[in-house]
């Protein structure tokens, strides 16, 4: 695994590969892989009367090799819609990542004072990990005062290309 959680394989990764096994990819183009992970995962949860939250990608270099290595962060939620309506997305996803290509590695309570529904799962075919969390009112926090579906989406390091100063990226 590396830092992040996940362990793609080289026949699903993009780029070139490097010798570390890390392909290489530009900056940009690993936020736009990471903006059509996460709109695959919107698509699967299916709530278009929610309200989504804004910011895109970002970037963080990976602890092997910082100078050289980075992920992309993708952060965002649901939010704005009944309680019911957020389960029903999050079920969405559950039953939609493996028709799509994604395993799920854990699925269930998080360690939460509130127990919120928890899902964790790699893309089968590219560099990914989504973590999604259901924050709804539970039997252990029965008023969730702001419902929301909290998605995070992670890739694998990316090796930046010769010339890129990753200091200098979000």
């Amino acid at each position: 695994m590396d830092d992040n959680g996940h362990s793609p394989s080289p026949e699903h990764s993009s780029g070139s590969e490097t010798a570390s096994g890390h392909p290489t990819l530009d900056v940009d183009k690993a936020r736009d892989k990471a903006k059509a992970a996460s709109s695959e995962i919107y698509e699967m949860i299916d709530i278009r009367k929610g309200k989504v939250t804004e910011p895109g990608p970002s970037i963080q270099t990976c602890a092997e090799d910082p100078g050289h290595l980075y992920k992309t962060f993708h952060p965002w939620s649901v939010y704005g819609v009944s309680e019911d309506e957020l389960k029903a997305g999050f079920q969405r996803l559950h039953e939609e990542l493996p028709k799509k290509g994604w395993k799920i590695v854990d699925y269930g309570p998080n360690k939460s004072k509130a127990k919120s529904l928890s899902l964790t799962a790699d893309s089968g075919h590219d560099r990914f990990s989504v973590n999604a969390v259901l924050m709804v009112s539970t039997p252990t926090h029965p008023h969730e005062k702001e419902p929301l579906l909290l998605v995070n989406v992670v890739s694998g390091c990316w090796r930046a290309p010769k010339g890129t100063d990753l200091n200098t990226q979000y």
